[in-house]
Parts: C-alpha cells; structure tokens; sequence
C-alpha cells in the first residue's frame, strides 16, 4: 500500500496542521530532493507555525520522474533526519501537488500567473539558466534559453517560463510574484534578474523594463547536505510509515538559509521555522561556497579517485582529512569578517557534518558538473588571496584534482562518465594531453575568470600538482600532499 493520505501516517509523524486547510502560495521550480529536504520542509515548519496560504506546487523541468513520485501521494513525503546522535522523520504536507512542465508547459504557466501564487522559488542546478556570468544577461547559445526565444509561448526553460508567467500577469494587471533563486550562485538574485530582464528584452523591451522595475529577485544562501535518496531510504521510510513512500528523502540534521527580505506580495513565517533575513546576503554567501561547497568539490574529486565512495569515506581517509582541514582554512582566510560569525567555528561544524556515519553522500555526485561549480567555489577565492598575500596551493591542488577528473584517465579507477554540460568541450581540451597541454587548454576556454586565467603562477602550481595525478594513484599523490601540507 502506497502513501496517498495523513490517515495511513502516525499521529507522531503528522504535520502540525491541516494542509487541506492551506492554499497555494508558492510554485517551486526543480522538485528535487534539495528542496524537499529544505524549502518545502522549513516551509512546512511555518505552516505549522503560523499558517497561511503558502503550500507549494512542485515542477520538475525535465524528467517526470519526481513529480511521478509526489503526484500520486498528493504531495506528501516522509523527510528522514539522520545524526551522529540519532534519526528523526516526519511527513511533510507543505506541497500540495507535483507536476511536470516537459512537453506541456500551460498547466505550470497557469499556476504561475494564478493571482494566488506570491512566489516562484527555482533549485534547478546552476547550469539549467543559462546564465551568461560576465554580460550578467543570458546565454541565447543556451538550448533552453535558445528553444524559448524561438517560441515564448511555450517555454520549457527556466527563464522562459519566468518571463512568460510575469507577461502573463503583467497583462492581467496583476502584480509579479517574488523570484526566489535557491541555487548555489553568488548573488544568485541579481545574476539571476539581469537573466530574465536581458531575456525579456530579446522578446519585448516594455516588459523588460516593468520586469527590471517591478520585480523583487531577493538573494539567499542555502545548507544542508542531502545525498540522492536509496533504496535504503525508501525501505527505512516504509519501515516508520508501515507503508510504501516512493518521495522520501533524507539529510542531515542541520540546515541553514539566509534570505534578503524583499517579498512585497508577502511570505510564510519562515523566521519560525530558523530561517535568517538579512539586507545583504553576500558575505554569508561567500562563506558557504567558498568553504563548504569549494571544500566539497576539492574533496569530491580528490576523494573519489582515492576510492572513497563517500564524503564520510574521505573524512576516515587521514590524508585527505588534513587535505580537507586545509582547504576549509585557506577557503576561511580569504573571507571578510561576518559579524556574529566565528569562521573557525563554522569549519569545525562542517567537519562534523562531513564525518557524519548517518549520511551517504557520494562524492560521485559532488563532482558533477564542475564547469559550472568551480568558479564561484574556487576559482573567485584566488584574487582575493592574492591581494592579502595568502597562499594559493589549496586551491591549486582542488583545480588539479578536478582536472584530473575531467582527464577521464583509468590508470587507479575504473572508467567513469564526465557529468558536466561542456563534458565534450572539456574532453576535447584534455584529450591525450599531459598536465602542461590540460592546464594550457582550459586557460582558453573562457570558463575562468580573467584575472585567474591571467594569474600564471597559480597555473604553475596546478601544473606541477596534476602532472603525476595523471599516471600516479590519487591515494600516493594525497599522501604527499598531506605530507607537505603538515610540514609547512
């Protein structure tokens, strides 16, 4: 028997209220576990809380699969909480509906321009906006982005569909709903409003303007570890539910969002459930990416060419672990001070976090598409390093060891597919090229920024430390590195 009603769940694992008694507030775009593991929770949280019409409608882009999932328990799924201490779960009854936009896009448009729907919140992976990051526009080379300003009518991409529903709304003399950017972008509101204005101007520049004017695109930073659900998973939910629960997601225990406060339709109490408005999200934003997720990547591709499966591997990996306490200091020296923020504290709670037994989260699918990763958690720390004389070796062993990945070579690993969105762009460039002809290609390619491409002397580094990564077990290679990192 499948999931489809609170009646068949434990009164201790119910909502705090009654989801029937709530409407539609907010229709998210890239229903994934992330979101069910964190929006979509926390907002069940401030239903609990305060009520309000804010349900969630969730829209898988692509695949049907997650709304296949939620769409015959009507929106309900058990969220599994695991800890060093222990396990909690609960259903969330926070979204009301699943659908999926591929291949129909009206019943998701509908939903969007309703006059009910105060906000569209997106996690949909940085590289499904096609987001153009020195213009701060869009990319019209974007498939998604190119399909839709061929035929606006009907988008099926993110900034299509954005600005098709606030036409929509717009000519409806209605006022435009809240973006809320949950992805892992710095100053994802901004890069994301000067996407859809570039791209509604392409279409129509009136509404270009009443879009650049009238629409609030507050920035936000979000945490919190959530590996891809098992079949683990799914029988530990059926377990708790004494019933069968295809949408269940687990995390870990912590999470954080911070959120600029700029909702002028309004917003579930989200301060009930821990969420942190702030005027300015930048600082603990930079934070984040820099030391949580640029230690992540570093970790990921170090880790999984090491053998370590997952992120809790790596952490019982002792040379890597002293890899991982490098790169979270490095990444930490290079911020400015946050006040209220002790750096050194939150490195230590993310090492914790990393070590937990209870969360499986495969440094294979950490070290997916790292074209779109590395800038914004590597690449943009380098400057700063630079200017307050710090060095840059950290960095320089994460840019080798994602390098290495991207070689594709086989002599300590098995043979693994390259998930990037440029994974033939970046085969091309490393294909039967040692460490000088990888390192020269990529400099070419226009990922990086320009003062890191320009910055020889890091490139020198990252040479140096990928050319024995590519005929040499990663494991000897860390050991070294590890070896030097303790000695300096």
């Amino acid at each position: 028997m499948r999931l489809t009603s609170l009646g068949q769940v434990p009164a201790d694992l119910r909502p705090g209220y009654d989801p029937t008694a709530h409407g539609v507030g907010i229709v998210h775009l890239g229903l994934g576990a992330f979101h069910k593991a964190h929006q979509a929770a926390l907002t069940d949280l401030a239903l609990a809380s305060s009520g309000g019409d804010w349900r969630i409608l969730g829209v898988s882009l692509r695949s049907p699969r997650a709304s296949g999932e939620l769409h015959p328990q009507n929106g309900l799924y058990t969220l599994i909480e695991k800890g060093a201490e222990g396990t909690t779960a609960r259903v969330i009854g926070a979204i009301v509906d699943a659908v999926c936009s591929a291949g129909d896009p009206e019943p998701v448009l509908a939903a969007m321009a309703a006059e009910a729907t105060k906000i569209v919140s997106l996690t949909v992976t940085e590289k499904a906006y096609g987001l153009d990051r020195a213009s701060r526009g869009c990319d019209p080379s974007h498939p998604a982005v190119a399909a839709d300003l061929a035929t606006p009518d009907a988008p099926q991409g993110v900034l299509g569909l954005l600005t098709e529903a606030l036409r929509r709304r717009r000519e409806a003399g209605l006022a435009p709903f809240t973006v809320l950017c949950c992805d892992n972008l710095p100053k994802n509101g901004v890069l994301l409003r000067g996407a859809v204005v570039d791209f509604a101007r392409r279409l129509d520049p009136a509404l270009s303007e009443w879009i650049a004017k009238e629409v609030a695109f507050p920035s936000t930073m979000v945490d919190r570890i959530t590996p891809a659900a098992t079949g683990a998973t799914l029988a530990e939910a059926a377990t708790l539910l004494g019933c069968e629960d295809l949408a269940a997601v687990e995390t870990e225990r912590f999470f954080q969002w911070v959120v600029e406060d700029s909702f002028p339709l309004g917003r579930p109490d989200w301060e009930a459930a821990g969420v942190i408005f702030t005027d300015d999200v930048s600082a603990f934003e930079a934070m984040k990416l820099r030391m949580l997720n640029g230690t992540h990547s570093m970790l990921a591709y170090a880790g999984f060419h090491a053998g370590d499966a997952h992120v809790r591997d790596v952490m019982a990996d002792a040379p890597l672990a002293t890899l991982v306490r490098r790169h979270l200091a490095a990444a930490a020296a290079t911020l400015p001070p946050i006040e209220g923020i002790d750096t050194g504290a939150y490195a230590e709670a993310l090492l914790r976090r990393f070590e937990n037994p209870a969360i499986a989260h495969e440094t294979f699918q950490i070290a997916m598409d790292g074209s779109e990763k590395m800038p914004q958690r590597i690449f943009a720390a380098i400057p700063d390093a630079r200017r307050a004389d710090l060095p840059v070796r950290a960095f320089a062993f994460a840019t080798a060891a994602w390098l290495r990945h991207v070689s594709g070579r086989t002599h300590d690993c098995a043979p693994y597919d390259l998930r990037d969105p440029i994974a033939e762009r970046l085969h091309a460039l490393a294909a039967g090229q040692d460490a000088t002809g990888i390192v020269a290609g990529l400099r070419g390619t226009g990922i990086l920024p320009p003062a890191v491409a320009r910055d020889d002397g890091f490139w020198s580094e990252v040479t140096g430390i990928l050319a024995p990564m590519l005929s040499q077990p990663m494991t000897d290679v860390i050991a070294r590195e590890a070896a030097r990192a303790l000695g300096a």
